[in-house]
């Protein structure tokens, strides 16, 4: 639409009508398309525009048109330095007058309010360039790992109600017989693994039915879950997921990094620095020992200490990222590995102060799997379907998993999931 080839040609444009001015000798229109905007002149006193005037006059905000003119060069004209001069105006949409929402700045507006009008919302720049940003990360997180020969899959998202541990599972009826919707791909991705995949990824749907009203929960989540066989330890899988973000970090920054500061005001994180290991145990300690304090839960990471030691990695290590490592057991679920200790064989990963992504090297042997489902409280007979796959021999592995629209949140830093999710579902919330 702006494209300046085009100057002192006659061009078709469309987009949305973003402001009208209607003054005693001329007519301006600017119509938006994505993030591109043009100006409109009608002068009113041009004999050939007079078929126009009445129908500009009629226009409405965020109504649709179809302008074809000339393109003209205007230094006098702020927006671009050009305009468009038309010889034909065509409203393909007309809106209602009365916007429900301000579409130009979100702070004006409730942001449930927002949300019932998600499709009014996301017409703002800002919303544009954050899913074009995440449409680029997607794309380069395939990338590497099809260049580094991962195999994508499809895992089910209807399960039996006995293959998903735990209540918060979205009940449904499936052809007579109780059945939910998958809340990870995890199961699945170990069968890869028993199936002699190697190296796999996914990007699928999840879902969690915790009546959680967090600012970075959700009920449905785009999850990305990749895992890796043969390995030796945890370590190789921790490898494997810091030398993949580095990868799609470095290309969004080299994509999307000026324009990210120009509309968002910050920088895309470098993450070309080492993340750091930090067990479980020694986290708890510097956290009490710089900040003073002390969290009553010994087994697991407030959110006050998640932001506590990114601030001490960041000053330290000049890092956003921080893997936490060496978990109880007791905490962890009964898939994961135990070391010599009895510590999980697991970690997570923290991102500008929120944990996103956790991570483990999985138990691939049948009957000390078998024997930890048992240590849980659950009954083996409910995961028969699942131990049949290290039945038959079942190389050592690991990986992990994580929500899209919470990294999203926190490469913006936006203070909602909600925000960051293009549609978003939770529990007070099913529509749009």
């Amino acid at each position: 639409m702006n494209n300046r080839d085009n100057f002192n040609k006659e061009i078709t444009v469309s987009g949305f009508v973003e402001s009208l001015r209607d003054l005693p000798y001329v007519q301006f229109i600017v119509i938006r398309n994505g993030t591109e905007r043009l100006q409109i002149t009608i002068e009113k006193e041009n004999e050939k525009m007079q078929v126009l005037i009445p129908i500009v006059s009629s226009l409405t905000l965020e109504s649709t048109i179809k302008v074809t003119g000339i393109l003209l060069e205007n230094p006098k004209v702020k927006l671009n330095g050009m305009e468009l001069i038309p010889s034909q105006i065509e409203v393909t949409s007309v809106s209602f007058p009365e916007l429900p929402i301000n579409i130009k700045s979100k702070d004006n507006t409730l942001r449930e309010t927002r949300l019932d009008y998600r499709f009014l919302d996301l017409r703002r720049d800002d919303n544009h360039l954050l899913f074009k940003c995440q449409t680029t990360l997607l794309a380069v997180m395939r990338e590497y790992w099809v260049n580094n020969g991962f195999i994508e899959i499809n895992s089910p998202k209807i399960s039996s109600a006995s293959a998903e541990s735990g209540a918060e599972v979205f009940k449904l009826d499936y052809f007579g017989k109780p059945a939910c919707l998958s809340q990870s791909p995890q199961f699945y991705k170990q069968m890869a693994m028993a199936a002699g995949f190697n190296k796999v990824f996914e990007i699928g749907p999840a879902f969690r039915a915790e009546n959680s009203h967090t600012s970075y929960h959700s009920a449905e989540i785009q999850m990305i879950d990749a895992e890796i066989a043969w390995i030796d330890s945890v370590e190789d899988v921790m490898d494997m997921e810091e030398n993949w973000l580095r990868y799609a970090f470095s290309k969004l920054k080299e994509k999307h990094g000026e324009e990210v500061k120009k509309v968002f005001g910050i920088e895309i994180s470098d993450a070309s620095n080492p993340f750091p290991r930090i067990t479980l145990e020694e986290c708890k300690k510097i956290i009490k020992e710089k900040y003073h304090y002390v969290s009553e839960r010994k087994d697991d990471l407030e959110r006050k200490e998640e932001e506590l030691i990114c601030k001490y990695v960041k000053e330290k290590y000049n890092s956003d990222f921080v893997f936490i490592t060496k978990w109880p057991f007791d905490a962890r679920p009964f898939y994961q590995m135990k070391d010599s200790e009895g510590y999980s064989m697991s970690y997570d990963l923290l991102y500008k102060g929120l944990e996103i992504t956790t991570g483990a090297q999985r138990e691939h042997r049948h009957d000390i799997l078998k024997s930890q489902i048992i240590e849980k409280g659950l009954d083996s007979k409910d995961f028969e379907f699942y131990l049949d796959f290290f039945k038959y021999g079942c190389p050592p592995h690991g990986g992990f998993g994580f929500g899209l629209a919470r990294l999203m949140m926190q490469i913006f830093e936006i203070d909602n999931i909600r925000e960051a999710t293009y549609i978003y579902r939770g529990p007070t919330r099913l529509n749009p």
